[in-house]
């Protein structure tokens, strides 16, 4: 094919500098399409350019061939991303897919960007699941859907995509794990620079966690020394970063505890470091022997594995998936999973049969020829050519699926409340943006604080979220009076209690900031610790005498059984309160006056909310039906003859026959109503209830009485109120968590499919 006619390719994924095993593949790929097929460097105005994945809180130095940066928990750069996609020189955009390199649950902001991309999409599938969550499927189902063919390592992963996931066979390309070319050859040479001359070398190499079996060669390993004692094992990498965020560096030491227990300690090095492609490289041109002995049979590609085959190692390993494909005839020895004595066995064959461990290596050479950087960039820009082609004959383009809330949103951050919040608790009060400390702290305000924080992490995996999550756990738990059951709510700046017992507002909100966060908690230790305290603190729901507190709760007993749905007492719990607040209704409403009382006062939105989440949970349409016909009603006596949100003010509230009071509308308001139609949209569909979201949530922006915007973008805080001249200027805590959680609902419900986390 002429050179002009290549394809320009834009590459999506993680980059350089950034150390992942996508980032490296990417650019090893790029680089060799650059190199070896369009006969020119990465540069910035390489044919070949990088759209770069960036976690939260990466800031990399990127080379000039990345033309865009993606923030991995930034919905609109995903949007933006596209769109310039859509007005670039970029003939085909080639996605590498891992679930965890994108945003939202299993990745689901990236269907915001292929929703958008008009050029056609090639995706590479670097992990393919066979038994996936349904959110799972239901991404990767798209993301196929949308692209013009789906690349896979494997041909094992090839039949599984047709057969889990019904993807047509000639849309699936097989194109193997590209591979440095390196020479066959003799070890020793490469040994001196790992002070190795002379001694037979094993390597492992990859992120450390249990899942890669190294007990098991550690114990193999003891019964291999007394046959070569001179053996060194080199387990090769810096342990994942998910295993280190969960316990530090416990496994690794485990490892080393055990190496000595055994008697093995000099024959083990532990290599912690990170390495480019040219140290892996130096490591595999000095081991005579390579180990895999992964625990998971379903392991569809290793991309080790490849280097170490292409390298010419005698590799021993377990068969799953991707190694016995490539292992098979006769290019490497197999082990069954955690079988020590057959690994020591194939080692101890290999390490004393030179013969026989050449005749090994050669065969797994001469196969990887196939799969070296040339070869493989040369058949991805084919199949990039061909989507070309097939984009440029198609008679239409085939129309992405439409999300169903459209609405450019700001990112959400929490700058003002982190600055509200202290050792102790969030402040409840501010003076303009400066937390006032004169009035100290409550329950009320941390427990919205929990369910904010709880959300963001849901969302946004900051972690920077986690330190106040736990600040606002603390307070909750401090608060707690176990001789009582319930909790204390206002709390000076000294840090003593103002009052044993709370109001019947605090204790419910306490209870669904518990329950919201047993759901939504970020490890294991935050769900103990919420489920105790949640149980501990149930029995406070019968002794609740306010509709709005009964609302509060039922929205916490809905979220913890989101989580255990098995637990009858909360179940019962949750048939009594609902059964409560339907009753009062039942005893109060008329068909001018649907509500339960005589005025429509504070969190009014709530109310509705917890009726059509109870009917859903326990199976009561009776409930779901009244709680929608409420929410139809507030809304109505809370519009504006322009159509705009005209929320009740505090001044007076609006009572039963009387004019609504249009002064000191409070936030609270429009947060409890977005709730409500969040609710409201699940249990019926209508997506007229996503209109009704945005509508309120503008009210925030400007779309109010006042035509005044409640945000401070600066401070990024909210402002307490509208009065008759204009916004209240005081920042509360109140306030900023009520945009908060609208803010990140909002962003929540950009497509009608969201999970549900507020």
């Amino acid at each position: 094919m002429p050179n002009d006619q290549h394809p320009r390719v834009a590459m999506l994924g993680s980059y350089i500098p950034r150390r992942c095993g996508i980032a490296t593949f990417t650019n090893d790929l790029a680089s060799a399409m650059a190199n070896e097929v369009y006969g020119s460097p990465l540069a910035g105005d390489s044919p070949v350019s990088i759209v770069a994945m960036t976690d939260r809180g990466g800031e990399y130095d990127y080379p000039p061939e990345v033309m865009l940066e993606i923030g991995q928990h930034k919905r609109d750069d995903y949007r933006s991303a596209a769109e310039m996609l859509n007005h670039s020189r970029v003939d085909v955009v080639s996605l590498q897919h891992e679930f965890g390199l994108f945003g939202g649950e299993a990745g689901e902001y990236l269907l915001d960007f292929i929703d958008r991309l008009r050029k056609p999409l090639v995706t590479t599938l670097h992990t393919v699941l066979i038994e996936p969550t349904p959110k799972q499927r239901e991404v990767f189902e798209r993301i196929c859907a949308r692209s013009a063919r789906v690349v896979v390592m494997a041909e094992r992963a090839r039949t599984i995509m047709h057969e889990v996931n019904d993807i047509p066979h000639e849309r699936i390309h097989l194109i193997h794990h590209g591979v440095p070319d390196v020479p066959f050859g003799d070890t020793e040479p490469f040994k001196e620079r790992f002070d190795l001359r002379g001694r037979p070398m094993i390597l492992t190499f990859g992120l450390l966690s249990p899942g890669k079996g190294i007990e098991t060669m550690l114990e193999a390993l003891a019964k291999v020394v007394p046959q070569h004692r001179n053996v060194a094992y080199v387990v090769l990498g810096v342990t994942h970063p998910g295993v280190r965020r969960e316990s530090g560096e416990e496994y690794r030491i485990s490892l080393e505890t055990r190496a000595m227990e055994l008697g093995i300690q000099k024959n083990v090095q532990f290599h912690n470091r990170y390495v480019t492609s040219t140290d892996l490289r130096e490591y595999l041109q000095a081991a005579d022997l390579y180990c895999t002995p992964y625990r998971a049979k379903q392991q569809i590609t290793s991309g080790t594995l490849a280097y170490a085959l292409a390298s010419g190692k005698a590799i021993v390993s377990t068969p799953y998936w991707h190694a016995e494909e490539l292992l098979a005839d006769g290019r490497g020895r197999f082990f069954d999973f955690d079988d020590e004595d057959t690994l020591a066995g194939h080692l101890n064959e290999l390490l004393s049969d030179k013969t026989t461990r050449d005749t090994v290596r050669r065969a797994a050479y001469d196969h990887g020829r196939q799969m070296t950087w040339k070869q493989v960039a040369g058949q991805y820009v084919e199949t990039f050519a061909e989507a070309k082609r097939r984009a440029a004959t198609a008679t239409a383009v085939e129309a992405p699926r439409e999300a169903v809330m459209r609405l450019s949103l700001p990112e959400p951050r929490l700058d003002h409340l982190f600055k509200m919040t202290d050792d102790t608790a969030l402040l409840q009060h501010a003076i303009f943006a400066t937390p006032d400390r004169r009035h100290g702290y409550c329950t009320d305000d941390n427990a919205r604080a929990l369910i904010v924080a709880s959300m963001a992490w849901s969302q946004f995996k900051d972690e920077r979220v986690l330190r106040y999550l736990h600040v606002y756990l603390a307070f909750l738990h401090f608060a707690f009076r176990p001789e009582t059951g319930r909790f204390r709510n206002f709390m000076a700046y000294d840090r003593s209690w103002l009052e044993d017992d709370g109001s019947d507002d605090s204790q419910g909100r306490a209870l669904w900031a518990l329950g919201h966060l047993v759901t939504h908690a970020p490890n294991a230790s935050d769900v103990r610790l919420a489920t105790d305290l949640f149980h501990r603190a149930l029995g406070l729901v019968d002794t609740l005498e306010f509709p709005r507190s009964w609302s509060f709760a039922t929205l916490g007993l809905h979220y913890y059984l989101r989580r255990f749905g098995d637990d009858a007492e909360v179940r019962r719990k949750m048939t009594e309160v609902a059964e409560r607040i339907n009753d009062r209704f039942v005893q109060h409403e008329t068909d001018e006056w649907p509500w339960f009382e005589d005025e429509v006062t504070y969190d009014n939105g709530r109310i509705p909310q917890a009726l059509i989440i109870a009917g859903q949970t326990l199976n009561r349409p009776d409930y779901t039906e009244r709680g929608i016909r409420v929410l139809n009603w507030l809304l109505r006596v809370q519009t504006a003859e322009a159509g705009h949100l005209s929320i009740v003010g505090n001044e007076g509230w609006l009572k039963r026959g009387g004019e609504r009071p249009e002064h000191d509308q409070q936030p609270l308001e429009p947060a409890a109503l977005i709730g409500a139609c969040k609710a409201a949209f699940r249990a019926s569909g209508e997506t007229r209830w996503l209109d009704e979201m945005r509508r309120s949530f503008e009210w925030y922006l400007g779309r109010n009485d006042a035509r005044a915007s409640l945000v401070d973008y600066k401070s990024r805080g909210c402002f307490d109120g509208l009065t008759p001249t204009g916004p209240n200027e005081n920042q509360g805590a109140e306030s900023v968590l009520s945009w908060l959680l609208s803010l990140l609902i909002m962003h929540e419900m950009q497509t009608g499919d969201a999970p549900e986390v507020g």
